[in-house]
């Protein structure tokens, strides 16, 4: 009885010396694989080393390399950083980098943005837009060709001649229309926004006020009799030698008329006087 009760416990205590040495040899392995391993990491890290960074990340964390020089360092972020998408698998969530072209992405073959010198068109990055299509330099994206539009034509305009409506009988009426959409790089050019063509209607005199052009240029030439007074100075007190130059003007127009008229007398009377003498 003793003796089977001393063999159980030398079984025993052989077994917990057997479990130790395999857990001894465990932590070495993983102390060759991963030197300087720690398990209170920061920074989102669930395993890091000294030289490498983050080895694994927590839950719902991106693991990415960054590189530094000619050494990368592991980083885990909530997302991944621009030029990266993110990848979810089973034991790790990792991101990985976007084609050489492609400036953001959402997966490997679904580009957001390119870079520059790219367009950007169905999630891949082109040198030249696909025929049908032009490039926007400002988004950097191929876009559809937008062609202009104009809205329809107004009524056309009242028959008129120099503003005015009355007072001829030949003149010209308009009509317009509006640019409803302006056209792209390649799109067609926007058509006239106005027309203009002759018309005849039948001539009616201007009311006061409707005077045309000539007519108002008329009324310049031959100010009113109210105007007239007011212009002429008051001659009032002054010496009777002087005079305004327009009534010198129509005296010296009267006594040339009358030297003329008295010229022609004479001559006459003096043809009469050879007349009656030579008979």
């Amino acid at each position: 009885m003793h003796l089977r009760l001393i063999s159980w416990f030398f079984i025993i205590l052989n077994f917990m010396e057997y479990i130790g040495s395999q857990n001894a040899s465990r932590g070495r392995r993983q102390r060759r694989m991963h030197p300087n391993v720690s398990q209170g990491c920061q920074g989102g890290c669930a395993t890091c080393s000294d030289y490498n960074g983050c080895l694994s990340c927590k839950p719902r964390l991106f693991f990415v390399l960054e590189r530094i020089g000619m050494k990368q360092i592991g980083v885990c972020l909530s997302s991944c950083p621009s030029g990266y998408y993110g990848t979810r698998y089973p034991d790790i969530n990792k991101c990985t980098k976007c084609k050489a072209d492609c400036d953001t992405c959402f997966n490997k073959n679904f580009c957001t943005k390119c870079k520059s010198g790219f367009y950007l068109h169905l999630g891949k990055c082109l040198d030249n837009c696909p025929e049908g299509l032009e490039a926007n330099n400002h988004t950097m994206e191929c876009v559809s060709i937008v062609h202009c539009e104009a809205s329809e034509w107004s009524p056309w305009s009242p028959c008129m001649k120099k503003g005015k409506t009355c007072g001829f009988k030949r003149g010209t009426e308009t009509r317009v229309r509006e640019i409803t959409q302006h056209p792209s790089a390649k799109g067609n050019l926007c058509p006239p926004i106005s027309e203009t063509r002759k018309c005849t209607v039948q001539r009616k005199k201007c009311q006061k006020g409707e005077r045309g052009k000539k007519g108002r240029e008329r009324k310049r030439k031959k100010p009113n009799k109210e105007e007239s007074k007011d212009a002429v100075p008051d001659n009032k007190g002054l010496e009777p030698s002087r005079e305004t130059p327009e009534p010198r003007e129509n005296k010296d127009k009267q006594q040339q008329k009358k030297r003329k008229v008295q010229d022609k007398q004479q001559k006459s009377s003096v043809d009469l006087f050879w007349g009656l003498k030579s008979s």
